[in-house]
C-alpha cells in the first residue's frame, strides 16, 4: 500500500502539534514537523524531546515564518525534501499544519490516496479564474516586488506599490511559467514533489518568488502545473475564511458541522477545543462512513454566518457595521412614525392617536428638556433615560435602541424645529420611518403664548429657518423614508383626509375607516397675528396661504369639537 508522508509547519500550541503528530505515527504514516525560528530555543528543545521517542517523527531546519513571507515556503521544502530523503517509501506527501486536525480515520485517507496514485490534490487557478482573493492584488503579485512586510510594515508596504504602480516597473515571469494560485494545503506525489525541488531551474524560481507576495499560495500552486500528470484543483483539508480573509477557528460547538463536512483534515483549530481533539483522535472507524469529502455541505452555514457578520440584523449595532456610515444593514429594525406640527394643531393628539391606532405614542422624543416618553415615563424599554444629555450624545443610536428594544410595537413620536435636529438625516435616510410634516404648525405656540410681539417675530424666523433646512433634507433624493408634507393652511382646510392617509399607512388592527378627528385648537385670530408678523417684517411663508378675514377662521372655529363622518 502505498505510504502517506505528513509535512507539518508548527509555530504555536506545541504540545497540540505534538499530540496530532503522533496520531499520524500510530498509523504509519511518517511526520517531519517544521517550527517556526521564531518559537524560543527552550520551548524547540522541550517539543523535541517530547518527540524523541517515535522514530517517525523528524524535525526540519528552521526558517522565520512571516505571513505572506518566503519563509513558509521555505519551511515547506526544507520538510519536503527531507521527508523524501529519510523516507523512499513515502508515496504522497501531505503539507498540514500544527492546528489541523484529522477528522477521519487515517486510514481512510491512505486508502483514498492509494486508489488514485497518480493525482496531485493542490488548488490550482489562474488570477483570471480566481475570485476570492482579498485586497486587490491578483495579477500584480507576480509583476511587482514586495520587500515590505504588509503586516508589520504596511505603510511602506502601500507606498512602495503605489510607486510601482506610477513608474511603471513592472518584473519579469520567468519563461514557461503561467502563474496560478490556490491554497497553501496540497498533498502531492514523490514524483511531481521530487521534480519541483531538483528542478535545475529551482534558483531561478525560488529567486522570482521570493518577491511574489503570499508565495505560500503561488510557489506550488504554480511549478505543479510543469510537472503533474493528473492534477485534481482542491486541497483535501477543510479551511473556510472570513470576509476579511482571515481563516475561520473552529472550536468545540462545531463538532457537528465538522462531521458533516465528510473532510479528511481540518484546520484552523483553537487549540482549547478539548471535545474536538478528544471526538476526532480517537478510533473512528465505527463512527464515520466512508464517503466522499463534502466541504460544500456545510458551506451554508458559513455563508450565513459571513451574511450577519457583515451585515447583521436591520436595527441591531455591532462592532463590524457601527459606527462607520453606510455599513449599516438598516437603520432600524421595525418601522414606526413621526409627526410633526399635530400635537400643535390638536388639543390631546398623543391619546388621540393612541386610542385610534393601538401604538405606542410618545411626545417630542428630542425636546430641548427631556424625552418625552409616553406615560411620563423617565425611563424606558432598553434602559433608555429621558436625559437629554445622553440622549444628544448619540441621538442615531438613541432612536434605533428605542425601535429594536420596542420591535413588534409601532412606535410613534412627535417632532418639530423646537427640536434636537442632528437626527434629521437619520429618518430621513430610514427606510422604516413614515413621516408626517404640517408645516408652519410651530407658529400656532407662539399665536397662543403670552410673549412679547418683538420676542415672538424672532422666535418664528428662527424656527422658520430651522424648519427650512429640515424640508430641504426630507426632499433630498437620498431620502428613503416615507414623507408626506402639507402646509398648515392646506390641512385646517381640509383634514380629514390626511388623517386618514397618515393612520391607514401605521396599519394597525385599530387604525381603519376614521369617525371623528382629534379636537383642534382655536384658531379665531390666527390670520391676523399672521399678517402682523408679515408687517414686521416677518414672513411665515411655510404656513401657507392663511386667510385673515373672518370667513376663514369660521371655517376654522367648528373643529374645536370632534368632527363626524356621516
Amino acid at each position: 500500500m502505498n505510504r502517506l508522508g505528513i509535512v507539518m509547519l508548527a509555530h504555536t500550541a506545541l504540545h497540540r502539534a505534538a499530540q496530532v503528530a503522533r496520531h499520524w505515527t500510530a498509523s504509519g504514516c511518517p511526520v517531519v514537523i517544521h517550527v517556526d525560528r521564531k518559537v524560543p530555543a527552550q520551548d524547540y528543545s522541550d517539543f523535541v524531546a517530547a518527540c524523541a521517542d517515535d522514530p517517525l517523527i523528524r524535525f526540519s531546519e528552521r526558517h522565520i515564518c512571516d505571513w505572506g513571507g518566503w519563509g513558509i515556503v521555505a519551511a515547506s521544502q526544507s520538510a519536503a525534501e527531507l521527508m523524501l530523503e529519510a523516507f523512499p517509501d513515502v508515496h504522497h506527501v501531505f503539507l498540514s499544519s500544527g492546528a489541523c486536525l484529522p477528522l477521519r480515520p487515517i486510514d481512510e485517507l491512505i486508502a483514498y490516496i492509494a486508489d488514485r496514485p497518480r493525482v496531485d490534490f493542490i488548488e490550482s487557478a489562474t488570477t483570471a479564474d480566481v475570485s476570492w482573493t482579498i485586497g486587490g492584488l491578483d495579477q500584480e503579485r507576480f509583476t511587482l516586488r514586495f520587500p515590505f512586510s504588509w503586516r508589520r510594515n504596511r505603510t511602506l508596504f502601500d507606498a512602495y506599490v503605489k510607486f510601482q504602480r506610477t513608474v511603471g516597473m513592472r518584473r519579469k515571469i520567468p519563461d514557461g511559467l503561467m502563474p496560478h494560485m490556490g491554497s497553501q494545503w496540497w498533498c502531492l506525489t514523490r514524483q511531481t514533489l521530487s521534480a519541483i525541488l531538483q528542478d535545475p531551474k529551482r534558483q531561478i524560481y525560488d529567486r522570482y518568488f521570493r518577491q511574489v507576495w503570499i508565495p505560500d499560495e503561488s510557489y506550488f500552486q504554480t511549478l505543479t502545473r510543469l510537472y503533474s500528470t493528473h492534477i485534481e484543483s482542491r486541497s483535501l483539508t477543510l479551511s473556510k475564511f472570513d470576509y476579511q480573509g482571515r481563516p475561520h477557528i473552529f472550536y468545540d460547538d462545531h463538532l457537528q458541522l465538522l462531521r458533516r463536512s465528510d473532510c479528511f483534515v481540518a484546520r484552523k483549530i483553537w487549540p482549547r477545543a478539548d471535545r474536538l481533539y478528544q471526538a476526532f483522535l480517537t478510533d473512528q472507524n465505527s463512527a464515520m462512513r466512508p464517503t466522499e469529502p463534502n466541504p460544500g455541505k456545510i458551506d451554508r452555514v458559513f455563508s450565513k454566518a459571513v451574511e450577519r457578520r457583515t451585515r447583521g440584523r436591520d436595527g441591531l449595532y455591532m462592532q463590524s457595521r457601527f459606527p462607520r456610515h453606510g455599513s449599516e444593514n438598516g437603520l432600524t429594525s421595525f418601522p414606526y412614525s413621526v409627526f410633526q406640527g399635530f400635537a400643535e394643531l390638536f388639543d390631546d393628539f398623543v391619546p388621540w392617536l393612541s386610542e385610534a391606532t393601538g401604538t405606542r405614542v410618545h411626545g417630542h422624543l428630542f425636546a430641548p428638556e427631556r424625552a418625552e416618553f409616553a406615560d411620563e415615563e423617565t425611563i424606558t424599554n432598553g434602559a433608555l433615560s429621558d436625559c437629554p444629555v445622553l440622549r444628544d450624545y448619540n441621538p442615531t443610536a438613541f432612536v434605533s435602541n428605542l425601535i429594536w428594544n420596542t420591535r413588534g410595537e409601532r412606535q410613534c413620536f412627535q417632532f418639530g424645529p423646537a427640536d434636537t435636529q442632528k437626527i434629521n438625516w437619520f429618518l430621513a435616510r430610514d427606510k422604516n420611518a413614515q413621516i408626517s410634516v404640517i408645516t408652519g404648525a410651530w407658529a400656532i405656540p407662539l399665536f397662543r403664548s403670552n410673549m412679547n410681539f418683538a420676542d415672538i417675530r424672532c422666535e418664528a424666523a428662527r424656527l422658520q429657518q430651522i424648519e427650512t433646512k429640515q424640508l430641504e433634507v426630507l426632499n433630498s433624493v437620498w431620502t428613503k423614508a416615507r414623507v408626506r408634507i402639507w402646509s398648515l393652511a392646506e390641512f385646517v382646510e381640509s383634514p380629514m383626509e390626511p388623517l386618514q392617509t397618515v393612520i391607514e399607512e401605521i396599519g394597525t388592527k385599530r387604525a381603519s375607516h376614521l369617525t371623528e378627528t382629534p379636537v383642534m385648537v382655536d384658531l379665531s385670530g390666527f390670520g391676523k397675528f399672521l399678517q402682523n408678523l408679515k408687517n414686521q417684517g416677518m414672513h411665515p411663508y411655510l404656513v401657507g396661504d392663511f386667510p385673515t378675514d373672518d370667513v376663514f377662521g369660521s371655517r376654522v372655529r367648528p373643529f374645536k369639537k370632534p368632527y363626524l363622518v356621516q
